[in-house]
């Protein structure tokens, strides 16, 4: 146990910071492109739904305007909301 102490107290080399960092960006990189494969995935995905939607005849952009517009309209004061 003693050595354990003595081991947490001492600085780690330049060597072994730098590996560290180095290892970490690494692990980062790859989990960014993980990421990034998942998330190109789930875009995939909706393009298929949104075309869906089109050939059933729904207008998603339509909506999205009228949304915006209802939400232009409903303006209310923050003490309102609050």
């Amino acid at each position: 146990m003693a050595e354990d102490k003595k081991n947490q107290a001492e600085p780690q080399s330049k060597e072994e910071q730098i590996g560290f960092h180095k290892g970490a960006l690494s692990t980062l990189a790859k989990e960014r492109q993980e990421m990034a494969r998942i998330l190109q995935i789930v875009e995939q995905l909706m393009q298929m739904h949104i075309g869906a939607l089109k050939e059933l005849g729904i207008d998603l952009q339509k909506q999205a305007e009228e949304m915006m517009k209802e939400q232009k309209n409903d303006k209310k004061p923050i003490e309102d909301i609050l």
